[in-house]
């Protein structure tokens, strides 16, 4: 059983992938070529956005997106400890401190009740990460952005193609972010990313971040990065992207099924009422995580932890993030379990990997709510 079924993915779009592949390779524009400003019109329509700027990964998208808005040493960026460490490490790159507040213990995404507490003078931006596939609290944050005068980065690399109060991901604050690394939901073959916003200056700025900071050739106006996303990897994109949303339907069919296998037995991470997620993960809360897993191994079934180790606990980041109390992020990095997940997993895999966790875990204890309301 594959973690994540990519070659079943490649099979169903082959023909279309090949011939958008062999197109770029035809016309030779491999650095900025059409596919580039296609695939940006496309996930702008996609989103609702005014503007995409298509990025080299996500990573570089939350850097480019903090350059924009002039953060740099000595201010603070407020975001979460529970994600992978590059919602962290851009700020750091930046010479800014991220102050770390704690997630919601149901959904494990940012705790919107508690960021006002860490505002200070030297707040620059809010970095809330949508999780697993599932925006983050975006209207309360955003609120509390506004009543301090803050812009807001969503860190959407899991939720691209998510719902949130009828807005999709990526179109829920001053700037959205996305990753279209291969296991995404919206995955390239290698790495890629994107910016959306509807700020017409901010979108100027990106685009001319990513591209060394010229405003034309040879024309720096600002300091910038080698930012930009290979034609070959936006033709794959759009090569996607006609089976998007049908692949989006059967991560809602898998993660259904899941819980009416799993039958309140182990408890998933929370889904809110008033959005959707896209399960780049599905992520349940276990005791005795290390067992579980080795009994999911013996089986060979394949599982990951996201993440094992806040990044306020990181040995690169502790003296950064000295007194930063999250006791929630630490409990679920002890807890959570990734199970395998994507659009192609059938049911019968799916009934395997629920009998072998139920055993695993025991059928005594039953689970918390699995919908949580809005």
């Amino acid at each position: 059983m594959e973690f994540i079924d990519l070659k079943s993915q490649y099979q169903a779009s082959r023909d279309l992938l090949n011939a958008r592949i062999q197109a770029v390779l035809d016309h030779g524009q491999y650095i900025m070529g059409p596919e580039v400003r296609e695939l940006e019109e496309a996930l702008a329509r996609y989103t609702g956005a005014r503007h995409c700027i298509t990025v080299a990964s996500g990573t570089e998208a939350l850097l480019i997106a903090l350059m924009a808005l002039g953060v740099g040493r000595g201010d603070e960026v407020i975001t979460t400890p529970f994600t992978f460490i590059a919602t962290a490490e851009v700020i750091v790159l930046l010479g800014a401190t991220p102050v770390f507040v704690d997630v919601d213990p149901a959904t494990c995404n940012l705790d919107a009740a508690q960021i006002e507490a860490h505002v200070t003078p030297r707040t620059r931006a809010i970095i809330p990460v949508s999780l697993f596939g599932q925006p983050a609290d975006m209207d309360e944050i955003n609120a509390v952005a506004a009543r301090h005068g803050l812009p807001v980065i969503e860190d959407g690399a899991q939720s691209f193609g998510a719902f949130y109060r009828g807005r999709r991901s990526g179109n829920l604050s001053t700037v959205g972010c996305t990753s279209f690394f291969p296991s995404k939901p919206l995955g390239c073959y290698g790495d890629g990313g994107a910016l959306f916003t509807s700020d017409d200056d901010l979108a100027g700025a990106m685009r001319e971040i990513r591209v060394h900071g010229q405003s034309q050739r040879y024309v720096h106006t600002r300091v910038g990065v080698g930012g930009r996303m290979d034609t070959l990897q936006c033709a794959i994109v759009l090569a996607k992207l006609p089976l998007f949303d049908w692949e989006l339907q059967q991560r809602q069919r898998a993660a259904a099924s899941y819980a009416a296998r799993l039958g309140g037995q182990v408890r998933p991470v929370g889904r809110r009422t008033d959005r959707s997620s896209v399960y780049a993960q599905y992520t349940v809360v276990v005791e005795q995580r290390e067992a579980v897993q080795r009994a999911l191994q013996a089986a060979g079934i394949p599982t990951a932890v996201h993440y094992p180790v806040p990044v306020h606990l990181q040995p690169a980041y502790a003296a950064l993030s000295a007194g930063a109390d999250c006791p929630t992020a630490r409990l679920l990095a002890d807890k959570v379990l990734s199970l395998p997940m994507g659009p192609y997993l059938t049911d019968a895999d799916i009934d395997r990997v629920c009998t072998v966790l139920l055993d695993a875990v025991g059928r005594d204890t039953p689970a918390d709510a699995l919908v949580l309301p809005a």
